[in-house]
């Protein structure tokens, strides 16, 4: 028995479990809806981990506006109260025309009374009744215009003094949110340069971007449509309950009655309809997915015949969207008739309801539509009040991502009473210097040498020893474990980074240049370069050699990505935006991996160049590339086994041996042997011979 229960029990919670597949298509929803610009169609991007929380510390960024914000709800109560007020007005001036008319028809000179009893004793007890309630009625004195006048002309003035103050009300608040949410993306650009280089190396760029760009637009939005509109919803629905108490308390729960319905309604259709969007994202993500796989592998597929398939494919996940998205929007659409459903049928309880009450002489007809008003007036604020709640969740959700953005762990400050740099020429040691990416894996330790000013290292080693590690030490995007680092005689440690990375240039294997000018990104080494200090940076690194041949020459305009010129000239670019700077000290992380044989040798002039009278820190894979090196370090495991020169150490025959030959010649034979050794078994195979079982095989 207990076996049975325990099967079950797991078998429920494998169906709880989602599928690899299923895994696959969230994920996929996910980019598909940061992708998107406007998260409000559909469903929202989430719930908030800790509602209240988040909620709460969002209504506090409101802090510094709070006396506008009492404004505003001053506005808008005030706003509302005439508003309200509004429909009952206008309803005296019903009573005014419809007494009027009706007293136009009694006979001059008689009294209320006498009317009254005339019809009584006529048998029409009901307009007896309905003449009984009159409060203006004055036999043969027909329509009072000059009172009607005076009602319509208060009913037109609470309109306009209602509507002006929405307006400001509206206004002052769109003020409010677009400076709160100005100072929230001064907040977060203002941590994402206070953010330590180890956070980057474990958060996805994009996951950044959605959280400085989607999330805080939606919390925007969310604060623009449910926060203004929310306090003007809660204040009509008082007030309109208290105006429609004040005329009838058996009217007010006819309209009372609708509440059940809608509560059913938003039970019923709310979750079916939210489950049905993430279905749709889902969908949403797998076409797309599907879409990018067939555009960036387009040559292939051609290749390979594969143009039905693909097809096939996407017709096949274009139809399962179809129908999501059917569903969805249906579900989503159906809300509305049903509530004005709900709505019409409040409105023919009112009018029959209202009707005999009249007919009763328990209300007059101007009362009767006046309420009709109001509950027009009351059901809309509760229908925006519950559209607010998917909104106002989405929007913390969205509020929860940036404030656990904000609160990330910062790069320790600069010490307020850090000493100036001193004048030196670039001489750099290290002093059984430790680091670690996590205690758990240790990475560099005990690791001193000593770089005299001037002298070119090359740091080399295999993947993941610490080569790249180790000059961003230097630059100190990381903070040490132990030892130091000292440049100039000065620790770093006590330095401000600004004075550091002031004295050091960087080209990284990656080139990186913005949208503007040649000229501008040269620039960007020293925004006090002149036009002839750049003229000769780009002299000194072959980039004159091609600027000439653009329409523009250095005012040539770079797009986003720089495309419009090559791989190898957009580094030629980078390292004259290092030379303008005039570092003491030089870092080349990988600069010439990526370009052509041609275009390294003029990198390599270029570097030269850059090196001269500065100390250079050279990463390569490349070993040909750092045969000139005044000093070459080998990494393995965090920490340098062997150094010196290159025809030292191809003497000593160590590691830095292994690595050459491995690259430059056992690769090349080992190669040849396999590739021969597989020819031999290719011809084999096509003779029908066995192949040679003497031949060696690595």
């Amino acid at each position: 028995m207990s076996t049975d229960k325990t099967a079950t029990r797991r078998g429920r919670r494998a169906e709880r479990e989602l599928t690899e597949e299923e895994k696959l298509e969230l994920e996929l929803a996910e980019q598909a809806r940061l992708a998107a610009d406007d998260w409000s169609g559909g469903v929202a991007p989430g719930k908030a981990a800790h509602f209240w929380p988040s909620f709460r510390r969002l209504i506090g960024l409101l802090k510094p506006h709070a006396w506008a914000f009492g404004f505003v709800s001053l506005l808008g109560a005030i706003g509302v109260v005439l508003a309200v007020l509004s429909p009952k007005v206008l309803g005296e001036a019903t009573n005014i025309l419809f007494e009027g008319v009706v007293s136009s028809l009694a006979p001059a000179g008689a009294t209320k009374e006498q009317v009254v009893q005339g019809l009584i004793d006529a048998g029409q007890q009901d307009l007896a009744n309905i003449v009984e309630a009159m409060q203006n009625f004055v036999p043969g004195a027909g329509v009072n215009f000059l009172a009607l006048s005076r009602v319509l002309l208060l009913v037109l003035v609470l309109y306009f003094a209602s509507s002006l103050l929405m307006w400001l009300q509206g206004y002052v608040i769109n003020v409010i949110m677009v400076r709160t949410m100005w100072r929230l993306r001064e907040q977060v650009e203002a941590k994402i340069n206070s953010l330590p280089l180890r956070y980057f190396d474990r958060v996805q760029r994009g996951e950044v971007i959605s959280r400085v760009t989607n999330d805080i637009d939606n919390i925007t939005q969310m604060m623009q449509q449910s926060l203004s509109g929310a306090l003007t919803s809660v204040l009509t629905v008082v007030g309109v309950l208290i105006m429609m108490l004040s005329i009838s308390w058996q009217l007010t729960l006819v309209v009372l009655v609708s509440f059940p319905l809608m509560g059913i309604l938003f039970g019923v259709i709310g979750p079916r309809s939210q489950k049905a969007f993430g279905i749709q994202w889902r969908k949403v993500g797998r076409l797309n997915a599907r879409v990018e796989e067939s555009f960036s592998g387009h040559a292939l597929v051609k290749v390979f015949g594969r143009e039905q398939a693909a097809r096939e494919a996407f017709r096949e996940e274009n139809e399962e969207l179809y129908q999501a998205s059917f569903k969805a929007q249906f579900l989503a659409n159906i809300m509305q008739p049903a509530m004005m459903f709900i709505g019409n049928l409040t409105y023919v309880g009112i009018a029959v309801f209202g009707a005999l009450m009249v007919a009763a002489g328990q209300l007059r007809l101007g009362d009767v539509q006046a309420f009709i008003q109001y509950s027009q007036q009351f059901t809309q604020p509760l229908a925006q009040l519950g559209g607010m709640a998917a909104v106002v969740q989405s929007g913390t959700a969205s509020a929860e991502r940036v404030f656990q953005f904000l609160d990330e762990d910062e790069q320790e400050p600069d010490a307020a009473d850090a000493p100036a740099p001193v004048e030196g020429d670039g001489t750099i040691e290290f002093q059984d210097v430790a680091f670690s990416y996590s205690p758990e894996r240790p990475l560099i330790h005990d690791l001193s040498f000593r770089v005299e000013p001037g002298q070119t290292v090359a740091i080399v080693g295999p993947t993941g020893a610490g080569k790249t590690t180790l000059v961003n030490l230097i630059m100190r995007f990381y903070e040490l474990d132990g030892g130091r680092i000292l440049l100039n005689g000065q620790n770093i440690a006590e330095l401000t980074r600004r004075d550091i990375r002031a004295k050091t240039g960087m080209v990284l294997q990656d080139p990186w240049l913005f949208a503007g000018t040649i000229r501008e990104n040269i620039r960007y080494g020293r925004a006090d370069a002149t036009d002839e200090e750049i003229l000769e940076a780009a002299r000194a690194t072959y980039v004159d050699r091609f600027v000439h041949s653009l329409p523009d020459g250095y005012d040539t305009l770079l797009d986003e990505d720089a495309s419009n010129i090559s791989a190898g000239e957009r580094q030629l670019i980078t390292i004259a935006r290092a030379f303008v700077a005039q570092p003491s000290v030089l870092i080349l992380d990988e600069a010439t991996s990526s370009v052509d044989t041609r275009t390294e040798l003029l990198l390599q002039h270029a570097m030269a160049a850059l090196r001269k009278g500065r100390t250079s820190f050279v990463i390569a894979h490349r070993l040909s590339t750092i045969r000139d090196a005044d000093l070459i370090l080998v990494m393995e495991n965090g920490g340098i086994v062997e150094k010196g020169t290159h025809d030292e150490l191809i003497a000593a025959e160590g590691a830095y041996y292994r690595l050459y030959n491995s690259q430059f010649e056992q690769a090349a034979i080992d190669l040849d042997e396999e590739f021969r050794v597989e020819a031999e078994e290719a011809t084999a195979r096509a003779e029908g011979e066995p192949a040679d079982e003497t031949a060696p095989v690595n």
